[in-house]
């Protein structure tokens, strides 16, 4: 069941004591919405209703009329555009800007792992990854060796221009006693050193202005009683190494060429993450940790090779972050159907899992007394549907999966585009129908 810690951090988030909200009944509503949530997590009863998660990113500019561009650029227009969506769909928990991010910073650090609006693709496209290996395979050494050196100054230089003078100066670990500070600091004052430590500090003032306005915004819908269900963010160990450095390619050749150093660097990796995550958590004061999954899935990889390379690392990250009080919100994209086993190996009622294309009925079959599950309206209804073909599909879910509780109906993926009316009858079904 949920641990002790986590009682304590979620006890902490509902009550919110010394917040002051708008009055008293958006207190209540941010109490109930919040405790319907937990209530579903920890499986201690069923709900009076189901809970809706409505996901997005550049959904809510895309309903108020922004482009991505504008949804990027424009940070007074695209929290102005949240601020609406909660008056005018009232969903049970607020979206927020946060991973649209900031376009601005972006240009100023010379990011080139992305293509964003206006820089690779068209304004009115999303973002969109740049798939390289940005670690080669004979760096998977000093990656073990030390982790943030390989980020400083061999990883962060192939993906930021502002950090591509970092490659050439000395490790950290070269600062010891006396003799070696003087020599150890030429290597700031050289020109391109100097011109990119100008370059972060004007990428940080600009970073600062932007999270200033998406807590200013979070702190607002909390006022309007409203919450905000995501406090931090985490990544598989394996999708560290097979989204972030290696690529998809890289990582399938390594798991036949180089395991053991896979394995270690997996492992090398897994207390990283684990800490990432509490470091979300704590300073947002909302204990819940995305995790979102991407090459653990059925289409990318065999049972044999999921029980060896990314079911270890991901089961000792949920663990980790379940004992520090966090609640993990595992988000697996893809199908997981011949995944569920192995989630009755975690910590009973801990977390909850949003599944993409995975069979919702075998789900609440085979894990639904163990974790609380989440799922999986297809964005292509609610993008071409009709209202009544959402309820219809929603109800579905609902009689599928929310006896006993421990269900939240949410959309499969992360949305960028839904008609406006099919994310009100979303909404509106959890409200009316009880199943």
């Amino acid at each position: 069941m949920a641990s002790q810690r986590q009682k304590e951090a979620v006890e902490k988030w509902i009550l919110a004591e010394d917040f002051i909200f708008k009055d008293n009944h958006a207190k209540k509503r941010y109490q109930t919405y919040l405790q319907r949530f937990v209530d579903s997590v920890f499986l201690e009863k069923q709900p009076d209703r189901v809970p809706v998660f409505i996901t997005g990113t550049f959904l809510v500019p895309n309903l108020y009329g922004l482009s991505p561009y504008e949804a990027m650029y424009d940070y007074e227009a695209v929290i102005e555009a949240h601020i609406r969506f909660l008056r005018d769909f009232d969903p049970d928990y607020a979206l927020t800007p946060t991973t649209i991010g900031s376009g601005k910073v972006l240009e100023i650090i010379g990011f080139k792992q992305y293509r964003w609006p206006g820089h690779g693709v068209p304004s009115t496209s999303v973002y969109q990854y740049v798939e390289r290996p940005y670690m080669e395979d004979h760096e998977y050494e000093i990656l073990i060796n030390d982790p943030s050196d390989f980020w400083l100054r061999c990883y962060l230089p192939r993906v930021c221009e502002v950090f591509e003078p970092f490659a050439k100066i000395p490790p950290l670990t070269d600062l010891w006693e006396i003799i070696n500070y003087t020599p150890f600091f030429s290597a700031f004052g050289t020109d391109e050193v100097q011109k990119a430590l100008n370059k972060l500090s004007e990428a940080g003032k600009e970073a600062k202005s932007w999270v200033e306005k998406v807590k200013s915004f979070s702190l607002e819908a909390k006022a309007l009683g409203y919450p905000v269900l995501v406090g931090g963010t985490t990544k598989a160990p394996f999708d560290l190494i097979a989204d972030t450095l290696r690529g998809t390619k890289g990582a399938l050749i390594d798991m036949y060429k180089r395991p053991d150093l896979l394995q270690k660097a997996l492992e090398r990796l897994t207390p990283i993450a684990i800490l990432q995550g509490i470091r979300g958590a704590r300073a947002s004061g909302n204990p819940v940790v995305f995790i979102p999954l991407h090459k653990g899935s059925d289409e990318f990889m065999s049972d044999r090779q999921f029980k060896t390379f990314y079911w270890p690392t991901l089961r000792t990250l949920i663990e980790g972050l379940v004992e520090e009080g966090c609640i993990p919100y595992v988000f697996a994209e893809g199908s997981f159907n011949s995944r569920l086993d192995y989630l009755k190996e975690l910590p009973k009622a801990s977390c909850f899992w949003r599944f993409e294309r995975t069979d919702m009925a075998e789900a609440k079959k085979k894990v639904g007394d163990w974790v609380c599950i989440s799922g999986n309206v297809p964005p292509a209804i609610l993008m071409h549907g009709s209202p009544q073909e959402v309820k219809d599909y929603c109800k579905r879910l609902i009689d599928t999966c929310a006896a006993g509780g421990g269900f939240i109906l949410s959309p499969a993926s992360t949305l960028d585009e839904a008609r406006p009316e099919n994310i009100k009858a979303m909404i509106e079904i959890c409200r009316e129908y009880k199943g």
